[in-house]
């Protein structure tokens, strides 16, 4: 029994533990900044780019082992014959063991073993690099540089993600509002049908009157209808860019569309976007790890040093045991390699060119994108003063073609096309406020600052 309400008492605990975990509550109120640091912390993507940039990050230490000591041992046990061969020359392919033993001018009938003994060798050795002119400290720059440029790329992924949540969290925005005018739309429409009907019934409007008034409502509940399966499948693409899946929750939009002032130049942004944009940063790493790599290649023009030390021990059969140790500088040098190094070096020095021919690109494309963000931001800012007037405009012709045709001096072609017009503009209106902000986001996707404001 105690044992249940263990189980019991475990499950609870776990299923509070799980509630307090969930990213977004039921029915929560989801900011748009909320929305983006969800898509920065469990977005697939992201995280595969931030896994991808850690594994190049251990390369440095894999890099920078070759700087400390290196210490190996061996041991074997073998069953072998001990037959000597003098100083018999011969090149050894790997795997024939070179056995002292008869001297080379031993008589012909000197007699041959066929029996094995028990061989045996033990050893410890130990090597510290000492200096090579730049090629092992050039590999771990190398590596670095690399480690840099895949942070740079997944910062620049972050920055997609944030661009496509604030692009749909807006979208979403939108299609709510208009989902909102559509639905106001039907309720008009209905009342002016039951208004249509009730005064054809009194014969004070023709017939015709109820059937146009029966259209616009069918008109009306189809947009309706366009707009609530739009705002459904833009939630789906809000879920999807802050990785959600399947598996998000109902929630609400707490952000209004909205709009203010702009500040600032091309000149101004085109700046901060040179010193922020991943990307850009991303290409400079990469001409860095190949100068690092021309380092590492004009040291094959000088040579390597390193100490070694190390102690053996050999036996056959029962004791005793031949101890040696040794001690040491060890130079090496590549004296001619068939101008490889030389190959090395411009093949490097070609790579890091073409990186900065791309870099010089970037920042040309980076200006169009600047440059072309801005003027489109203008542009949003003066259509929305502008569809502000026309909404006026749309919303005071229709009071005055509802009052006619409730005089009996307008038709119901006026009032119709008068509620239609203002039902576009009111539309257009929420239009124009998302283009002004999802404009805004492209101009701080141009520039990078979003990456700031996001993180």
């Amino acid at each position: 029994m105690s044992a249940a309400i263990a189980l019991f008492i475990s499950f609870l605990l776990g299923a509070r533990s799980a509630c307090a975990q969930a990213p977004i509550e039921p029915g929560e109120q989801l900011t748009l900044q909320k929305a983006i640091e969800l898509a920065l912390k469990d977005h697939p993507r992201g995280l595969a780019a931030r896994s991808e940039a850690e594994a190049v990050g251990e390369t440095v230490g894999e890099a920078s082992s070759a700087l400390l000591p290196q210490v190996y041992g061996s041991g074997q046990d073998l069953g072998a014959t001990d037959n000597g061969i003098g100083d018999t020359t011969y090149l050894n392919p790997g795997y024939i063991p070179r056995t002292p033993g008869t001297a080379h001018n031993r008589s012909a009938d000197a007699s041959q073993a066929f029996s094995p003994q028990n061989n045996y060798a033990m050893a410890l050795g130990a090597s510290q690099f000492l200096f090579d002119f730049g090629r092992r400290r050039g590999f771990v720059k190398e590596r670095e540089f690399e480690s840099d440029a895949a942070r740079a790329d997944s910062k620049f992924i972050d920055l997609n993600l944030i661009y496509e949540v604030t692009q749909r969290y807006l979208a979403l925005l939108a299609d709510h509002q208009k989902l909102i005018v559509y639905e106001k739309a039907v309720a008009q429409r209905q009342e002016q049908l039951h208004d249509a009907q009730v005064k054809a019934k009194a014969g004070l409007v023709p017939e015709v009157d109820v059937y146009t008034a029966q259209a616009e409502l069918a008109r009306a509940k189809v947009e309706r209808l366009d707009a609530q399966n739009a705002e459904e499948t833009g939630k789906a693409g809000l879920d999807n860019a802050m990785g959600f899946g399947a598996s998000a929750p109902d929630y609400k939009l707490a952000d209004i569309l909205t709009y203010h002032p702009i500040s600032g130049d091309v000149t101004q942004y085109y700046t901060a976007a040179l010193q922020v944009r991943p990307d850009l940063s991303e290409l400079e790493q990469q001409a860095r790890a190949e100068g690092a790599k021309i380092t590492q290649y004009r040291s094959d023009f000088f040579p390597t040093v390193n100490a070694v030390a190390g102690f053996n021990a050999v036996g056959n059969g029962a004791p005793p045991v031949t101890n040696n140790y040794d001690a040491g500088i060890m130079i090496s040098w590549p004296i001619f390699n068939g101008f490889e190094t030389e190959h090395q070096i411009a093949e490097a020095k070609f790579h890091r060119e073409a990186l900065l021919h791309e870099m010089r690109a970037l920042e040309q494309r980076i200006y169009l994108e600047v440059k072309s963000a801005f003027l489109n931001w203008q542009a949003s800012l003066e259509r929305i003063q502008r569809t502000e007037l026309t909404v006026a405009a749309s919303r005071a012709r229709l009071e005055l073609a509802t009052k006619r045709y409730d005089a009996g001096l307008g038709n119901i072609i006026e009032l119709t096309d008068a509620e239609r017009f203002y039902i576009e503009d009111d539309a257009a209106y929420i239009d124009a406020l998302y283009d002004f902000s999802v404009t805004k986001a492209s101009l701080d996707l141009a520039t990078g600052q979003s990456l700031r404001q996001g993180t």
